[in-house]
């Protein structure tokens, strides 16, 4: 944990959580728990008595008895008032503030003697210094407020120098204290619950905030970690060992084996000659897997295909696109190996194809740490869930607290609270989500949707972020329906994702365009803005876990760096994928694209025309 959270006792301190800092930070920080400032508490004791002195006053000849004595009560008033706003101001708070209810409640006891002393109209008004003086922490305080409203009753006989002549006056004299000290008594232990409750919410989310932040730092050290191990591998490889450590397959157009490098002879087991010109590439590959990717090339009723593992494995490149995928390589001695492989085609001095080249890495060791990173990850979010659900229940048996309800300041501190927790919760969320991604446990609940109800709805939920962020959204939906098959959940927050993060990189003034439109068999949503841009040599990383562009920590854009990486995620769960373009300085387009359904809209639209509408 990065640091020790813990109640203070100390004097100068009351009613605080104090979270010691880390070695090297500037030191510790208090967190008020919810006292009011003394400015606010002395305020009813203020009002009250300004009440008082303008009917005593207006009324003079029915309330005053001693002009002098109300006039002092005035001065008090007006320098408990001024020492009370002087308090609030002060950074640090001191126990020295309790003077100011002291000196209230003895401008209050002088406007009693001034009014009639024993008959005075205002004697109930000393209950709300008396009020304050029991709130303090420490029942002490509780024998203090009755003590003070003993002596305020007693104003009028000291000021006389007479005892009480009545047995009425005498029980009034000890009655109305006691009075006073039972209430007190009450006031002083709601008090004290709840700063007790109060401080135990900040100290459990002080601790849930460190521990999350503990966590988000391991995460990034493991990050950064996996990628130097990488970078390291990858250059050994090339310097030293790139001869062996990668192999590289050479075929023709059939799959027979023409290139077997010293690399293929290490990494499948058998030497060059026992190889090139007696066996095809795709018998070292597993044959379900094979099968799985022909099935999903999806090939055109009555095109005929003389070899589907090796159309499997070449398909892409042969259309033109460089294609790396993880394969399972099967050894000669029947073991298998998870292996990167890149396929290319090899081509004669005319640019005809004349067959493949396929050039395998190892990562196997690569896919056991990013396991071991998801089993992290997955764990911490799960340990993390349970303290937050914790926390927003117990804020809401607070909140719902019949017999002790909270103050309307309290309830404020709450939300904050709250909103705080759900905050957190909602991350904890993105960590498990991406988790189960990378685990191949996402589960989708598939159905026929219209597209531009989705498309519409998340435009509808973005306009008040856009207005406040001064940014124009803009939406360009064609009139014909697009239907795709999926989650409208799923791909809600996929377009979510893309928009919130559209608004965030794009300065004030500037604009947000949405667009849907399908082009062939395709639905295309796309996201542009002219915001302040990716670098070129970081749009390849943008997909990765906790990555954040330079351009975004450069102009501290917050944000943990997950919700592409959720996006590409889902967009991949439908069957779809994902193009960005975008120019440092001038702006990003993020592309999203679907399958259609049969009776989706045949529509092209400006994401693959290049047309930009501003139909808002």
């Amino acid at each position: 944990m990065a640091g020790d959270a813990r109640r203070s006792d100390r004097p100068g301190a009351p009613g605080t959580v104090v979270v010691e800092p880390e070695a090297g930070s500037p030191g510790p920080r208090t967190t008020p728990t919810g006292m009011p400032s003394p400015a606010m508490r002395n305020l009813p004791s203020a009002l009250a008595f300004g009440v008082c002195f303008v009917l005593s006053v207006a009324f003079s000849e029915f309330f005053i008895t001693d002009g002098a004595a109300v006039a002092v009560s005035a001065a008090l008033m007006l320098l408990a008032t001024v020492l009370s706003a002087r308090f609030a101001a002060l950074e640090s708070r001191t126990r020295w503030h309790i003077v100011v209810p002291g000196i209230a409640l003895a401008a209050l006891a002088l406007l009693r003697l001034g009014t009639g002393g024993m008959v005075s109209p205002f004697t109930a008004v000393l209950i709300l210094p008396v009020i304050w003086i029991a709130a303090e922490a420490g029942r002490r305080w509780v024998a203090v407020a009755a003590f003070a409203t003993f002596i305020a009753l007693c104003l009028p006989y000291a000021a006389g120098a007479a005892l009480p002549d009545t047995a009425r006056e005498w029980l009034h004299l000890w009655v109305v204290p006691l009075v006073f000290a039972l209430g007190a008594a009450v006031v002083n232990d709601l008090s004290r619950r709840g700063r007790a409750s109060t401080a135990s919410v900040q100290l459990l989310a002080e601790e849930l905030r460190i521990s999350l932040s503990a966590a988000t730092t391991a995460a990034d050290h493991l990050r950064s970690n996996e990628e130097r191990l990488r970078t390291a591998d990858e250059l050994t490889s090339s310097v030293l060992d790139a001869v062996t450590e990668q192999s590289v397959i050479g075929t023709g157009l059939t799959g027979l084996i023409d290139v077997w490098n010293p690399g293929a002879a290490v990494m499948l087991g058998l030497a060059a000659h026992e190889v090139e010109g007696r066996r095809f590439v795709f018998e070292f590959h597993e044959q379900q897997e094979l099968q799985e990717r022909s099935r999903e090339l999806n090939y055109p009723p009555g095109e005929t295909v003389l070899n589907p593992g090796f159309s499997a494995l070449v398909e892409s490149a042969r259309l033109g696109s460089a294609e790396v995928r993880d394969w399972t390589y099967v050894r000669d001695d029947g073991t298998r190996l998870s292996v990167r492989v890149a396929v290319t085609p090899r081509v004669d001095d005319s640019g005809a194809t004349i067959g493949y080249i396929f050039v395998g890495t190892d990562v196997t060791r690569d896919l056991e740490v990013a396991r071991l990173k998801d089993e992290f990850v997955g764990l911490i979010s799960h340990e993390l869930r349970t303290p937050l659900s914790s926390i927003l229940g117990y804020l809401e048996l607070m909140r719902d607290d019949d017999i002790a309800p909270l103050s309307d300041e309290q309830l404020e501190f709450l939300s904050v609270a709250e909103r705080n927790a759900n905050r957190l919760l909602r991350l904890v969320g993105d960590l498990l989500f991406t988790a189960q991604v990378e685990s191949g446990q996402l589960p989708l609940d598939t159905r026929r949707l219209e597209l531009s109800t989705i498309v519409q709805e998340r435009i509808t939920s973005a306009r008040p972020a856009a207005h406040s962020a001064g940014v124009t959204l803009v939406g360009d939906l064609p009139l014909t329906s697009v239907f795709v098959n999926g989650e409208p959940l799923r791909l809600g927050q996929a377009i979510d994702n893309l928009v919130s993060n559209a608004l965030k990189f794009t300065p004030r003034g500037g604009t947000v365009t949405i667009t849907l439109g399908t082009d062939g068999d395709e639905a295309i949503v796309r996201v542009a803005d002219t915001g302040m841009g990716i670098p070129a040599d970081e749009l390849d990383q943008l997909y990765s876990r906790f990555f954040r562009a330079s351009t975004a920590t450069r102009n501290a854009v917050q944000g943990v760096g997950l919700g592409l990486s959720i996006t590409r995620a889902i967009v991949t769960a439908h069957d779809g994928t994902m193009d960005v373009e975008s120019t440092e300085g001038v702006g990003t387009a993020f592309t999203m694209f679907l399958p259609l359904l049969d009776g989706g809209s045949a529509v092209a639209v400006g994401a693959a025309t290049g047309h930009d509408s501003r139909d808002s």
